[in-house]
């Protein structure tokens, strides 16, 4: 008996189902994480699942279901822990987990412990995140502890400015006197080091100044 060879139509559709299948092994959750995806069966009965988390020595308490992945356990526990997903390691049964495996297929059970550690490298990236913003809250005050001065001073140069307009001598001395604590901030914001908004600031209150000294040389 002859074998009927497969018709071109039949190789194509199969062709066409394997590129489906190979297609729709992972699929892009809420978030942009890319996890692989799951066949779909109407037997599996999707439950919640209380995780115990231990995170050094804080214990925490979460409900996720039992289809999610170690990524969406991650979102959760930011809310918790003020961790970034980046920032997380979740260990279980003394492995990591990557954040696209599932809960179930890992075996995690109702009330499994699962334990948080915090990225090393992260750690670093804060420190050197919060020495940067101390150093430019502490830019911010000292400019403004000139502008303070400087807004001081601008009273002066507006009363010295209305009195030369009105044909009143202004003493010598007094117009020296501004321009030396002129002088004396202009030094203070050159030893501020200052960055991004800070040091926008910055050359905003030396652009005072230099319009201060123009006034008083006009006179």
């Amino acid at each position: 008996m002859m074998k009927k060879k497969p018709s071109a139509r039949e190789n194509s559709s199969s062709s066409t189902t394997a590129a489906r299948e190979e297609e729709s092994e992972w699929e892009m959750r809420p978030g942009g994480m890319l996890v692989q995806k799951r066949t779909t069966n109407t037997d599996v009965v999707t439950r919640n699942l209380r995780l115990r988390i231990a995170y050094g020595a804080l214990r925490y308490e979460i409900c996720v279901s039992s289809i999610a992945t170690f990524g969406e356990v991650k979102k959760v526990l930011s809310g918790e822990t003020g961790l970034e997903v980046d920032e997380q390691r979740l260990l279980y049964r003394g492995k990591e987990r990557e954040n696209g495996e599932y809960l179930d297929v890992c075996g995690v059970k109702d009330r499994s412990k699962v334990v948080l550690i915090q990225d090393p490298s992260s750690i670093e990236r804060r420190f050197i995140q919060m020495r940067i913003n101390a150093k430019i809250q502490t830019a911010h005050r000292a400019i403004n502890n000139v502008a303070v001065q400087l807004d001081q001073l601008a009273d002066q140069v507006s009363a010295i400015e209305k009195s030369i307009s009105n044909g009143v001598k202004v003493p010598e001395v007094q117009i020296t006197t501004l321009i030396e604590m002129l002088m004396r901030q202009a030094i203070k914001l050159e030893s501020i080091s200052a960055e991004g908004d800070a040091s926008a600031q910055k050359n905003l209150q030396v652009f005072s100044i230099e319009l201060y000294f123009a006034v008083e040389y006009i006179y």
